[in-house]
């Protein structure tokens, strides 16, 4: 392969790692639309034992070859790219302009969560207890963890292990992961800032995360797809608490718990900007559904 072919999988690692910064919109999907997500499965999975051993036993040109290690370095150092460029901006953004950004998140992971539930071709017993069950887990962790979560290293290294799992899940985003345990802030505060330590622990989460859960996601999803489908569609669904734009820290001390905007304004004193909320919100859903929708075209036309 040419320098001209891979300076094209960066550049789809670029898209890939826009999508990854925010909310509600995947990276495999991204990986997907640009034909590259199988190859990235494929090329995720072959760093197994074999290629554990070419590395050990010297033979560095057999374990290139076999992890299809141009492929893999031209993805992440475009995803890395994409990363390090707009941190700073969502950064920005939710110090700033929280309520529109919110508003934003929440109509991404909305369109999101409904784009995953059109998987579900049949609704059995198994199936909605499933999605009941993956609410109720994402709506606890909303309401009952607190806003603030641990910035320890051991937590930022499992938030890593954990996101990074998302960037192979069409539908699902890594950064919406992050959301949930209450890290989404902190790590791009990280990022933006060129805090090492934190990048490193995070980056090394994300290594363990994606090798051991990709062989294991693939057995979920072939043994139990639907299930699996749901539950994740009931994350999302749950996880809606999370990015509602109006919050009301003074129920339980040191929770953020939705409120309505009225209630908003009341107790921060603040324009609760329904119309400019609604706005970001449609936005949020128009994206999502638009790249899903070219998704799809693509996949038709092969």
């Amino acid at each position: 392969m040419n320098l001209k072919h891979y300076l094209g999988v960066v550049f789809k690692g670029i898209c890939m790692g826009a999508a990854d910064v925010v909310p509600g919109v995947s990276g495999g999907t991204i990986a997907f639309l640009m034909g590259i997500y199988q190859e990235l499965i494929d090329s995720i999975r072959s760093v197994n034992a074999t290629a554990i051993k070419l590395f050990f036993s010297g033979k560095f040109a057999q374990f290139w070859k076999h992890i299809n290690g141009n492929f893999l370095c031209s993805v992440f150092i475009g995803i890395l790219i994409s990363v390090f460029t707009l941190a700073k901006l969502m950064q920005f953004m939710l110090e700033f302009y929280p309520i529109h950004i919110w508003s934003f998140f929440f109509g991404l992971v909305l369109a999101s969560a409904i784009y995953i539930l059109k998987g579900l071709d049949k609704w059995n017993l198994k199936n909605i207890l499933s999605l009941f069950v993956g609410i109720g887990i994402a709506a606890f962790i909303c309401l009952a963890s607190p806003a603030e979560t641990p910035n320890e290293y051991w937590f930022i290294f499992l938030s890593g292990a954990i996101a990074i799992c998302a960037m192979i899940l069409p539908g699902i985003s890594g950064s919406f992961i992050l959301l949930l345990l209450g890290k989404y802030a902190f790590v791009m505060e990280a990022v933006s800032t060129l805090n090492i330590p934190v990048i490193a622990v995070f980056g090394c989460g994300a290594i363990v995360g994606i090798l051991s859960f990709s062989h294991f996601l693939g057995w979920l999803l072939k043994k139990f797809y639907m299930q699996t489908i749901a539950l994740l569609s009931g994350f999302m669904i749950g996880s809606l608490l999370k990015v509602w734009p109006w919050k009301n820290p003074g129920v339980v001390e040191g929770v953020d718990f939705p409120t309505d905007p009225f209630t908003y304004e009341q107790i921060s004193g603040a324009p609760s900007l329904i119309g400019y909320s609604v706005i970001c919100a449609l936005f949020g859903l128009v994206l999502v559904f638009g790249i899903e929708y070219l998704a799809a075209k693509a996949q038709k036309n092969k």
